[in-house]
């Protein structure tokens, strides 16, 4: 949201303009009510007026200036230097994420302080409450929110802010070049050449950016010329922030992006490289580096924010790149239906559905709806972490990527396998999830299906029988990894693997009980296999056991 001036506060009205002014000259106002008896006193309070105002579209919160028209500058030392930590705990108890600032109506002395506090508007068909009440502002009163209310609040759609008509601008506040690089894109993706010939306004009106002569709010983001588009949407900037250590504050580099999409995504691109590592990669005939920051990754996630993006929040994209971590903060929230959990499995419902279409026919993106899937399916074949949106809320998508290889024998594992598939059968981001679930220990993937389907294909093996079956990867992945070893280890184990597990442990201790034995092991024998094998080493005088039946302690034997 803008921050404003006194001036600008002292004109504004409480009821048209969605601001809340309290004087907080004899005390600070109250954050939650604390103290008072009655549910309509305690609701008079900071939570209770960000609840309300977030349910009113967003507004803001002014202390320190006089509820009286024209607003006189009071003065408060509300949470004087406390702000952050303000901000901290209404995220922390409303789970709203407001924009707090100072303002002093004399700068140079420090005098007349006034604390604004920016509430962003509900996200679509969210409703916040206090105390376990929806509120809304009737008056001077904070009130239970009436039905009719509520209701049109949890009935909210997404509208498709991309698709309006954008008032007050013609064909002529389009980027030339921007439109140029847009109908080359289309005709290469489509395998159109004649397309590059139409004229500007046949081919925006062919993708639907303009309606006869309206312009609408995706052909000025995507290809509007740079100061219009400040001027209509000063939000649609991308900021790229560089810190050189993740414990920084302070960036080190910080760029502003404001041209229109066609050309801002190329120069973006272009600027994080600059940064770029890479991870050398040796195996036999495999020889690649693996980019700290693969490019495809990084433009798609830049495209998603694009597309999802709701342009209603004051706040700009931004990114902070780090050495080893890149983090990409989003205004908006996943849309409707969509969230951590369900990301790779819910079909795609772009915010800005015109955006998103045109960045797919012109081969931007994929296609529409594949974006999250590719930066999961890159980012694991590269034996990275997953990419990580724990912090996302209702009001930010957060995305995180590591450039650390954690496996660098998997990254060559993916690559062999992918490199033997025609282009119709390549992994999929499901399968290369299995291929995680199993590397990490799981006994067998999640999914039944994608677990038989590359079982027969060789990519995982099964060992074990019964109720003790389980998977692994194949060997070819050991031998990758240079840990031929553990794939021993893992394979269907003879007496001679049971007896190099368990005499270490044998000599440290002098003795084990049964369940220490069935710990060392683990799932990689049955029951009866293990007990066979244990009447074995008896028998060879390995072991000798002592104690009853029931409660048996092992010792090594004379031959041990």
């Amino acid at each position: 949201m803008p921050r404003y001036t006194i001036e600008q506060l002292q004109h504004m009205r409480e009821s048209e303009d969605h601001v809340e002014f309290k004087k907080g000259e004899h005390g600070n106002v109250s954050y939650n009510g604390a103290g008072k008896d009655k549910p309509q006193e305690r609701r008079r309070c900071i939570l209770g007026y960000v609840a309300a105002l977030c349910n009113e579209g967003g507004g803001r919160i002014v202390i320190g200036m006089h509820d009286a028209y024209p607003h006189k500058v009071i003065g408060t030392k509300q949470c004087l230097n406390g702000i952050g930590q303000l901000e901290s705990d209404i995220y922390r108890d409303m789970g709203i994420r407001p924009d707090i600032y100072e303002l002093y109506e004399d700068e140079e002395a420090k005098s007349g302080r006034v604390l604004v506090i920016e509430v962003p508007p509900h996200p679509i068909g969210k409703v916040f409450k206090f105390e376990d009440v929806a509120l809304m502002r009737v008056g001077e009163e904070l009130k239970p929110m009436d039905d009719k209310t509520f209701i049109s609040i949890i009935q909210e759609q997404e509208p498709d802010f991309s698709e309006h008509i954008c008032e007050g601008i013609t064909i002529d506040d389009l980027d030339k070049e921007a439109i140029k690089v847009m109908k080359e894109r289309y005709a290469e993706k489509q395998k159109n050449p004649t397309f590059t010939s139409l004229s500007d306004a046949q081919a925006l009106s062919d993708l639907r950016l303009i309606i006869g002569d309206k312009v609408t709010n995706a052909a000025l983001l995507l290809v509007g010329k740079e100061e219009v588009i400040e001027r209509f949407y000063p939000q649609a900037k991308v900021m790229l922030e560089y810190r050189n250590t993740e414990s920084q504050i302070h960036f080190d580099n910080r760029k502003s992006f404001g041209q229109p999409f066609f050309l801002l995504i190329d120069e973006l691109w272009e600027e994080i490289n600059r940064r770029n590592g890479s991870v050398p990669v040796r195996k036999g005939p495999y020889i690649f580096d693996i980019p700290f920051f693969n490019e495809d990754v990084i433009r798609e996630i830049v495209n998603n924010a694009f597309s999802h993006r709701d342009y209603r929040f004051g706040s700009e994209i931004v990114i902070k790149q780090y050495p080893l971590k890149f983090t990409i903060i989003n205004g908006g929230g996943f849309p409707h239906g969509v969230s951590v959990d369900n990301l790779l499995t819910t079909p795609s419902m772009p915010r800005n559905r015109l955006i998103a279409d045109v960045l797919s026919k012109t081969g931007i993106v994929e296609r529409s709806g594949q974006g999250v899937d590719k930066i999961f399916l890159y980012t694991l074949s590269e034996g990275k972490p997953a990419p990580d949106y724990s912090k996302t809320d209702e009001f930010n998508v957060t995305a995180t990527l590591s450039a650390t290889v954690k496996d660098t024998g998997f990254a060559l594992y993916v690559q062999n396998i992918q490199d033997g598939l025609p282009d119709d059968k390549k992994l999929t981001v499901f399968e290369v999830l299995a291929l995680c679930e199993i590397r990490d220990g799981a006994k067998r993937p999640s999914d039944k299906e994608i677990a038989l389907k590359l079982e027969k294909l060789g990519f995982i093996e099964k060992h074990g029988k019964t109720n003790a079956q389980y998977y692994i990867l194949p060997r070819k992945y050991y031998e990758l990894s240079g840990d031929l070893a553990a794939y021993s280890l893992k394979t269907d184990w003879d007496i001679n693997q049971v007896w190099a597990v368990l005499h270490p442990f044998m000599v440290k201790y002098g003795k084990a009980k049964r369940a220490d034995i069935n710990t060392l092991i683990g799932t990689h024998l049955s029951e009866k296999q293990l007990r066979n094998f244990i009447e074995e080493l008896k028998q060879q005088g390995k072991l000798r056991a002592e104690g009853g039946r029931g409660y048996v302690v092992y010792y090594l034997g004379e031959n041990a």
